[in-house]
């Protein structure tokens, strides 16, 4: 039971939902994910903090057969059959010349100028902001009732060249199916440590 701290804290349901009981699925039903789904899972996503409102992430939405087909080609075998079986896996990624969106992104200061002339900051930023991206992305779908799948498992100049042909500044971060998980393909929930166990408070 999660401890009541004030009062807008979510319903223990709510949090169970995100958190407590969400699993991570190694294989899906057939049922599918609209595009209005993955439309709100994006409206949600986009609401969380990013450094400077960045928003590094670029989303491809693999859902068609043919782009199934052409993911599955790119990772290891033991996720070829959860890609092909997910309604949809997104691939994020993230843009290393995000910057020349902070104009429009943050317009309270001349934040473009902080990432001129160094890229390799720029790939350091992307990177870490489209990881927490991607971690609201999978926060965002489970809170609207879908179950998620996060692979690592992935030829990245593979993925890279299959998908970001047309956009060379863009590099996949990680992948993630989204749909509604069979309960019949999660394991024994892994060890959760307790508080003291990797934190510390000075």
């Amino acid at each position: 039971m999660t401890k009541q701290f004030h009062d807008i804290t979510l319903s223990a349901d709510a949090l169970d939902q995100v958190f407590n009981e969400a699993r991570t699925y190694n294989d899906w039903l057939d049922k599918p994910v609209s595009d209005a789904q993955l439309e709100a899972i994006w409206d949600l996503t986009k609401m969380a903090p990013t450094s400077a409102n960045m928003l590094p992430a670029r989303i491809v939405w693999v859902k068609s057969p043919q782009a199934k087909a052409k993911l599955a080609g790119c990772v290891m075998e033991g996720n070829k059959a959860k890609v092909e079986a997910a309604p949809v896996t997104a691939i994020i990624g993230y843009d290393i010349d995000f910057h020349e969106e902070l104009p429009w992104l943050f317009p309270h200061t001349d934040a473009k100028s902080w990432f001129e002339g160094d890229e390799d900051g720029r790939v350091d930023a992307a990177f870490r902001n489209s990881s927490l991206q991607g971690a609201y992305l999978m926060l965002a779908a489970r809170s609207l009732g879908l179950d998620c799948g996060p692979m690592s498992g992935f030829d990245e100049k593979m993925v890279n060249e299959a998908f970001f042909a047309d956009e060379p500044r863009h590099r996949v971060n990680f992948i993630c199916s989204i749909g509604y998980g069979d309960p019949a393909s999660i394991f024994d929930r892994s060890p959760r440590p307790d508080f003291a166990k990797f934190n510390t408070i000075i």
